[in-house]
């Protein structure tokens, strides 16, 4: 993809400015983004790291070609996966993210005053210093005095401590590259064995429609680990088919039935652009194609 710094006016025949970012799903099908401008682009250790501005989502993150958050839809991914865990769990006061260096899943996390320490664990450090230089609002988390960076491998982490959490988040990315030994089973049962006795596991799980085979290799293992397994979901615009799937896993806890409506009521969510009581416990009412796969 070739770009230029500068931006064509739109009354100076802004047609002729034809630069598209496009990801696609085993070549299929996918979603096009037209690209008013590249800002960076970068290597780290583990991957390629660009940051490009779309014409209709604004500044985005894009890794090793996998378009991962966008300024124009932050919202619905990192407060779903973030919150529905967060309200379901009583005392929610150690909670661990692996993955997640855009900062926008610990920023949702640290406005929940119950939380005492909240830990990132990323293996790029390189992704939360360019989120950061671009996203000030998203990686705002980071500065809070609750907050723990750790940059290492999370599988590693969790192999390795013997600390124990009330609430696990893998926000990860697809199950390619570095990412990919976090979507298996033996990793999961670790994640389960570092949990307190009522602790809970949130997973993003892929696309419904897009990712029926994982989904199902995937929650079959999760059923195998976990006494409570529930899929929930979200309107995600910049993901190719615009909808997405969490994997709820509680030793205890039910996300419907034992939602803390009190402490939702006390918490600050006004910035919040999507997640609500309402959607929280919509999001668990699933079409009859998604219900098959983790039947």
């Amino acid at each position: 993809m070739s770009v230029h710094d500068e931006y064509i006016k739109e009354d100076s025949m802004s047609d002729l400015w034809n630069v598209w970012y496009s990801e696609l799903h085993q070549g299929k099908s996918g979603l096009t983004f037209k690209v008013n401008r590249l800002i960076e682009s970068t290597e780290s250790e583990f991957q390629r790291i660009d940051i490009i501005e779309t014409a209709e989502f604004g500044k985005a993150l894009v890794l090793y070609g996998s378009l991962m958050v966008a300024e124009g839809d932050t919202g619905a991914y990192n407060e779903m996966i973030s919150h529905v865990p967060l309200f379901s769990h009583p005392k929610p006061e150690e909670v661990l993210v692996i993955g997640g260096g855009d900062g926008g899943c610990i920023t949702n996390i640290l406005k929940h005053p119950e939380v005492k320490r909240a830990t990132a664990c990323e293996i790029d450090g390189k992704v939360i210093e360019v989120c950061k230089k671009h996203f000030p609002e998203m990686t705002k988390g980071y500065s809070d005095s609750r907050c723990r960076i750790k940059i290492c491998d999370g599988k590693k982490f969790i192999e390795e401590t013997d600390e124990k959490f009330d609430v696990i988040i893998l926000d990860l990315s697809d199950p390619i590259g570095p990412a990919a030994d976090l979507f298996q089973k033996s990793f999961h049962q670790d994640v389960h064995n570092r949990l307190n006795n009522d602790g809970i596991m949130v997973a993003q799980s892929e696309s419904p429609l897009f990712n029926p085979n994982t989904i199902k290799k995937m929650y079959a293992n999760l059923k195998e680990i976990f006494p409570i397994v529930k899929m929930y979901t979200c309107l995600m615009p910049i993901y190719p088919s615009s909808y997405w799937s969490f994997a709820f896993c509680s030793k205890k806890y039910d996300p419907v039935k034992d939602f803390n409506k009190a402490r939702y009521d006390a918490t600050d969510l006004s910035d919040c652009t999507y997640y609500n009581d309402e959607i929280h416990a919509g999001s668990f009412a699933l079409p009859n194609y998604a219900r098959k796969l983790i039947k």
